[in-house]
């Protein structure tokens, strides 16, 4: 499907794309921080359309053809490291809002929500900000939000705070530099398509203050442990044991909390989603998903 774009309130348009039947039931895939939708590959949105999915892929807000919020500038790094709430732009409820204006454009009540790590914490923050409108929820090498847990190693600061090239190439050969850091070990690093998706991420829309603003939302927007909690909904977390930029105790720390939710601890998985897993995620979000009571009637 080609690109198209929605306004969603708060002055944010959001550039999304869908695949599958709009008469099935609908899947948001909710991406991570500095990361577009096109991570989320053509592929692996056809084997969730394929299990009976309406899919729907976007980019968040301040990446990719999403709005740029320019006028917020660039974070100190002071305050996103410490988490000033203060001088936020925005947080991850803001985020959750976004996804939410994204539904009802679409004419979506209620829908299962799956986000990887960034988009694991905006899923999280819609299942308790509007329990009602997500049928279930899954969380990938994402967090709770608690500083005692899924913390990075110190190899990975640089990455995070590192100022991001300004040309093309320079910027290709960063993000094959990060996923060699950070990516499975224990899965064929897949370089050509690595460079193939930054190639087109940085033609659709690059930009440093963005990723900044989208961290300084990740720091200053608390801990979801006690909402989390409350929670009661089909629920799996999906980490990798491998996982050097959001330590697996970040995903033990999330299924703990929320009752009932089911844990896959993935040996040899970093912080990406390799190919080789695909078929296997999609099963489960699929037995996730069939877990949610049949959502009620829309009004005509």
């Amino acid at each position: 499907m080609p690109e198209e774009f929605c306004d969603v309130g708060r002055g944010v348009t959001l550039c999304y794309e869908t695949f599958g039947d709009p008469d099935d039931a609908p899947i948001m895939l909710i991406m991570g921080l500095a990361t577009q939708m096109i991570a989320w590959h053509e592929d692996f949105c056809e084997q969730l359309a394929e299990r009976g999915f309406y899919v729907v892929r976007f980019d968040n807000r301040d990446i990719g053809r999403s709005t740029r919020i320019r006028a917020a500038g660039v974070p100190n790094k002071l305050d996103m490291l410490l988490g000033r709430r203060a001088s936020a732009p925005y947080l991850l409820r803001d985020m959750a809002a976004d996804t939410l204006g994204l539904m009802d454009h679409l004419g979506i009540d209620s829908a299962h929500l799956v986000g990887a790590s960034m988009g694991g914490m905006i899923v999280q923050t819609a299942a308790i900000e509007r329990p009602g409108r997500v049928r279930s929820l899954t969380s990938i090498m994402s967090t709770t939000g608690s500083r005692r847990v899924g913390h990075p190693s110190y190899r990975t600061f640089g990455l995070l705070l590192g100022k991001p090239p300004r040309e093309r190439e320079a910027a290709i050969e960063r993000v094959v530099k990060t996923f060699k850091a950070i990516g499975s070990p224990g899965y064929p690093f897949e370089e050509e398509h690595v460079r193939e998706i930054a190639g087109r991420s940085f033609d659709r829309g690059h930009g440093e203050a963005g990723i900044a603003r989208q961290l300084h939302a990740i720091t200053a927007s608390g801990d979801r442990t006690p909402g989390l909690r409350e929670l009661d909904l089909p629920a799996l977390v999906i980490h990798g044991g491998n996982d050097l930029l959001v330590n697996p105790s970040g995903g033990r720390a999330t299924a703990k909390a929320i009752p009932d939710a089911r844990l896959k601890l993935v040996e040899g998985m970093g912080h990406d989603l390799p190919r080789a897993l695909w078929p296997s995620f999609v099963e489960e979000i699929a037995a996730n998903a069939a877990r949610a009571p049949e959502p009620a009637p829309q009004a005509a």
